[in-house]
């Protein structure tokens, strides 16, 4: 059931999904990588800091062996000198703690970033079912996890045990040389030991960390039936975003048609464009678009129009080109320029004809080139 329930998850996740399951919790982690990094940046600052160690172990050990015999009956010297040893070995393990803290907060975010998660921490009962978990034994993951421990044993274990049989004649010969000489011997020891065990963890943390990245991306794909339940939980159903969008057009032609009233002219090609003109000498650097439409839209716009007293021009070519090139709200292109000054100043002839109880002149014929049109020409 599993597998077959694996084999319908073919949906990428959703950021929605995936944030979900962080505030859950569910976040790709190795804990190979967080625990070759920390070793890596021990051994790394072992070696960079040999020589430091190696003078502040002998002056633990100077200071034991300097203490006199009267010295250990005595409570204060005694404590004294254990507070000295104290403080020299806090110095000599400083730099490797504070590498290897550093070190703890570089595996989660190689792996996503710090995340922390108080639902994570909550008692669920179902962990406890023994059914359940006998399912969890043989799952993929549970396979993965007892191969890669079968490989730490033979893999670690081997290089580790290839280090110290390569050096038992110099562990044999610690005790016989000098003390100084011990140490530091000893501590290159402990730092080839430290290096190979990390080398070995390194590799099976790399095929850990590809594991864990497949692993999560194979976890958090979705179902089909999901994202669409998602999508209609985020956006709502179909039947909504339709009717939504139908409020915001009806919306939108309600505030185009309120600007129709404040319009100079309304180009017509006659019946099937409308193309509301306004322009004011102040606060405009050309006329702009405030209405336009087509069919019943145009219609509208010509009643209203005609309503208002706004005159209505009969100019084809260019309501087509308007309709074609100038946004609702946006400025004509410099392209027709001419031709709508050329109308606008025949509105202004008409207005002062009209007021004077003389004929109208004849309206212009402005020339339109015709790749304005765009899908509109003749």
């Amino acid at each position: 059931m599993a597998e077959s329930n694996d084999q319908e998850r073919t949906e990428q996740p959703s950021e929605k999904h995936l944030q979900e399951a962080r505030d859950r919790g569910d976040v790709p982690h190795s804990h190979d990588l967080a625990a070759a990094l920390v070793l890596l940046a021990g051994a790394a600052t072992l070696a960079l800091t040999q020589s430091y160690m190696a003078g502040h172990v002998q002056a633990v050990l100077r200071r034991g062996l300097q203490l006199r015999r009267g010295q250990w009956q005595t409570p204060d010297a005694l404590l004294q000198a254990i507070g000295a040893a104290a403080a020299d070995m806090a110095l000599a393990v400083l730099p490797i703690m504070a590498a290897t803290w550093l070190a703890c907060f570089g595996a989660p975010i190689l792996l996503g970033g710090l995340n922390f998660s108080s639902e994570a921490l909550e008692f669920k009962p179902e962990r406890l079912d023994p059914i359940a978990g006998i399912g969890r034994l043989f799952a993929l993951r549970s396979l993965f996890e007892l191969a890669k421990a079968l490989l730490k044993v033979l893999l670690i274990g081997g290089v580790l045990v290839t280090l110290l049989w390569g050096s038992r004649y110099t562990l044999l010969g610690l005790a016989q040389g000098d003390v100084v000489d011990a140490i530091s011997r000893g501590l290159g020891l402990v730092t080839r030991s430290w290096i190979g065990f990390v080398s070995a963890l390194a590799l099976i943390a790399t095929v850990d960390l590809a594991w864990q990245r497949y692993d999560y991306a194979r976890r958090m794909r979705m179902t089909h039936k999901e994202l669409k339940d998602e999508r209609k939980e985020t956006e709502g159903s179909p039947e909504l975003r339709a009717h939504v969008r139908r409020m915001q057009m009806q919306m939108a032609r309600r505030r185009m048609m309120a600007a129709v009233p404040k319009a100079n002219v309304v180009v017509v090609n006659p019946e099937h464009f409308a193309v509301a003109l306004m322009y004011q000498e102040t606060g405009m650097r050309s006329p702009r678009v405030v209405a336009k439409g087509v069919e019943l839209i145009a219609e509208q716009i010509r009643e209203l129009a005609g309503e208002h007293k706004i005159p209505l021009v009969q100019a084809p070519a260019l309501a087509r080109a308007l309709y074609h090139t100038t946004p609702l709200g946006g400025e004509i292109p410099a392209a027709l320029y001419l031709a709508v000054a050329q109308l606008l100043a025949y509105v202004m002839r008409l207005k002062l004809a009209l007021d004077n109880g003389h004929s109208p002149p004849p309206p212009p014929d402005p020339e339109v080139d015709p790749q304005l049109l765009g899908p509109y020409r003749l």
